[in-house]
């Protein structure tokens, strides 16, 4: 943890009176993704597991499509670059670089996501259940596994889950990256995410909604709320969705018939 946060003096003002104290926050990284010598993006993230990072941010946003057609990673923190090269040089659509725009997500810097993605995208036919009472243990058992948050409460987290518990976990200043970090971890290491579950800290909006039905998973839960669009993408593409969980309540959003009991 101790590359991810930095210790600064601060004044500290309560109704009591004033001190001076120290305060941890978390790092702020800008980490550049550059496929097949072609700079793509510089994403701002937490300064850990990169390369889970650059893999999974070009797979979810469709500029690679299988583990195969990767040849070689090379990740330097030191510069802030991972180089991602592929066997036939994927030579990506300069007009394409260009129409990356900012996200509604923390941390994050460019999507090339569209509108097309959402409708050229397999609607998803788990039977994956999940109970109530299985939702408020894994959110609960979430909320509490973030040291960074903890020690800053200045990052997101997100996690791959069963219906008993949480399989992979990671944090990021992003909520994007953080789910990024688990989908790259998952395709360098061959682990599956269709009957999955995603936790997530930040709100769904579409592309968040988006980058997880690529990979296939029947149910994400978030402690925020979602937006419109992200309650309309997971109702058409099969999504259960469940927002605002704390404590014991929650609002199921979308497909509803995935909640048991």
């Amino acid at each position: 943890m101790t590359n991810e946060i930095e210790r600064f003096p601060v004044l500290r003002v309560t109704e009591e009176g004033i001190s001076d104290i120290e305060e941890m926050t978390a790092r702020e990284f800008p980490l550049t993704i550059t496929l097949d010598n072609q700079e793509l993006v510089t994403l701002l993230c937490s300064p850990t597991n990169l390369k889970y990072l650059a893999i999974g941010f070009l797979f979810s946003e469709g500029l690679l499509k299988s583990k195969e057609e990767i040849k070689k990673i090379i990740a330097d923190e030191g510069k802030g670059v991972v180089w991602v090269e592929t066997k036939e040089d994927k030579g990506v659509d300069r007009e394409l670089v260009f129409k990356r725009f900012i996200t509604s997500g923390c941390g994050r810097g460019a999507s090339f996501y569209s509108a097309a993605d959402a409708q050229s995208q397999a609607k998803i036919e788990s039977q994956i259940k999940i109970s109530p009472e299985e939702v408020f243990a894994l959110v609960k058992e979430f909320q509490h596994r973030s040291q960074v948050y903890k020690a800053t409460h200045g990052v997101h987290s997100a996690a791959l889950c069963d219906t008993k518990s949480i399989l992979f976990f990671s944090d990021d200043i992003g909520r994007h990256n953080a789910i990024d970090k688990i989908f790259g971890e998952c395709i360098l290491n061959d682990i599956p995410t269709e009957e999955r579950i995603i936790i997530t800290s930040g709100r769904i909006s579409s592309e968040m909604l988006l980058k997880v039905a690529k990979r296939s998973i029947p149910i994400i839960i978030s402690i925020a709320a979602p937006t419109n669009l992200g309650v309309r993408l997971a109702a058409d593409l099969g999504i259960t969705l469940i927002g605002s969980v704390r404590g014991r309540k929650m609002n199921v959003y979308s497909n509803d018939w995935r909640i048991r009991g």
